[in-house]
């Protein structure tokens, strides 16, 4: 028997109900739940063990009476190690949670791999019918993406709401997308993973023309013409060609502006890393742009950019995007691929670690399959682990030795904040000319926009103008290039 430990970034805060149960443990049966309980001691609503939510002290009928969606998960253990499945349970539940969840109970089976027809084995669907049954649950979350055969089959021996792990980020993302190309590009995902799922014969109904309009097609061909699931699906189809029109719309006002900074040549560094590592945090942090900050996952969807400066004054573009997480839903990938562009085309890559997570390495490798599928694995990288307020000394230690040159900060308190900043003034790169002129008074539009594009090493004001030591992009050196003074001797 091997324990399994859901505690998570939610352990330390008070249980919803007094009702706790102890710390689980994988049975003889693979049952995630409260150990020597039986489904009559379950019958009553209580919480998976440090899985709670932000609400307290509140009584059991007043928790009834929010009607928060009351969920079971399950998961399939069919490879790696035993920390992996429990890392990946205890991410469903906080997933779970920050779609307006209630966790109730969690049950984890272990196989070769899932099951072509049901996910877990016939069996284990009994006995998750119980626990449903037993905890009044009205939702089933599956640690996997279904098949539509998966998800039907479940549904209809639960009798119950299934839903998956890429439909549950879907509708996380549903509830914070606030701008109107973070809805579309949600709804473009849910569109394309809706699809296949639809009930009803599937690509059957194709065939049915009704009649004899079908020219002679013969058996098969003849039915009561187009259904309701057809015209569903004719209609999706029509709205997925919208959306990926207006998204394309987007796509060129977002590579006009970035065309614009190239032009510029102003650097553009882009923060990436794992959702709720602390990516906004840390743009407040070097910017002051007061994007908002919320202790949730995927709480930033659309994208931020900031003007931000270097130690030594250059001026380069600071971009926060939205966080990743395991096995992210292609869906999401493909539908947010020109939001995710803007890492691709940095020319630095600030990749934020949560140093107080369990595994901290695990966020590293699962954000880098997502870079690596879109084109930005060659990105130049620094690695920022964040929280080091609230991490663990022998967790750091142990990153210190396995990412070399990462920088360890705390966006909370400001720790290690000058550090980092003379990190990425070390690696951006600076096409800029060093120019000494000499600009008349009438010409205070290039005075300002030295200023304003350039790093102004010297300035004196003579009779004849102002003159001016800088360090400046090409295309600014070029309409200076009439101003320049003559080096002495």
């Amino acid at each position: 028997m091997s324990d399994i430990d859901l505690d998570g970034p939610a352990a330390g805060r008070e249980s919803v109900v007094t009702d706790r149960v102890d710390p689980t443990v994988l049975d003889g049966a693979d049952r995630v739940s409260g150990g020597s309980q039986d489904l009559a001691d379950r019958a009553a609503l209580r919480r998976v063990a440090s899985l709670s939510t932000q609400l307290t002290d509140i009584t059991e009928v007043e928790y009834r009476d929010l009607l928060l969606e009351q969920v079971v998960l399950v998961g399939v253990w069919s490879g790696g190690t035993l920390t992996d499945a429990q890392a990946s349970m205890t991410e469903l539940a906080r997933l779970a949670e920050t779609a307006g969840s209630v966790v109730l109970d969690a049950l984890m089976q272990r196989r070769q791999h899932p099951d072509s027809s049901t996910y877990i084995g016939s069996g284990k669907v009994a006995e998750l019918k119980e626990v449903v049954e037993a905890t009044g649950a009205d939702t089933v979350i599956c640690d996997g993406e279904l098949t539509p055969g998966q998800l039907r089959n479940l549904e209809e021996k639960l009798r119950v709401k299934v839903v998956d792990r890429t439909a549950l980020i879907l509708d996380i993302f549903a509830q914070h997308a606030r701008s109107k190309e973070g809805k579309a590009q949600v709804e473009l995902a849910q569109l394309n993973y809706l699809v296949p799922r639809l009930r009803g014969w599937g690509i059957a109904l194709s065939r049915q023309r009704g009649g004899r309009v079908a020219a002679g097609a013969g058996i098969g061909s003849r039915g009561p013409g187009e259904t309701k699931l057809e015209i569903d699906r004719r209609r999706i189809y029509k709205r997925i060609a919208q959306l990926r029109v207006e998204l394309g719309g987007m796509r060129k006002v977002r590579d006009t502006k970035r065309s614009q900074r190239r032009d510029n040549a102003v650097p553009a560094v882009a923060i990436a890393g794992y959702t709720n590592a602390g990516k906004s945090s840390l743009l407040n942090r070097l910017t002051d742009a007061g994007v908002l900050v919320e202790d949730a996952l995927f709480a930033t969807l659309d994208p931020t950019t900031r003007k931000a400066r270097t130690t030594d004054g250059r001026l380069y573009t600071l971009t926060d995007t939205v966080g990743f997480v395991r096995h992210l839903p292609h869906q999401l990938v493909e539908s947010f691929r020109s939001t995710l562009e803007e890492i691709g085309d940095a020319d630095l890559l600030i990749h934020v670690v949560d140093g107080s997570d369990a595994s901290p390495q695990d966020q590293v490798t699962a954000v880098r399959q997502v870079l690596a599928e879109i084109e930005a694995s060659t990105v130049p990288e620094i690695i920022v682990v964040n929280k080091i307020d609230a991490a663990d000394p022998v967790t750091l230690a142990h990153l210190r030795h396995l990412f070399t040159g990462a920088v360890f900060v705390s966006a909370h308190t400001g720790e290690g904040m000058e550090e980092l900043r003379s990190v990425i003034a070390r690696h951006l790169p600076d096409p800029a000319v060093e120019v000494d002129v000499l600009l008349p008074y009438t010409e205070g539009a290039l005075v300002s926009r030295v200023h304003a594009e350039g790093t102004v090493l010297e300035e004196e004001h003579e009779g004849a103008g102002t003159r001016l030591r800088a360090r400046v992009n090409g295309n600014l050196a070029g309409l200076l290039e009439g101003y320049r003074v003559a080096p002495a001797g």
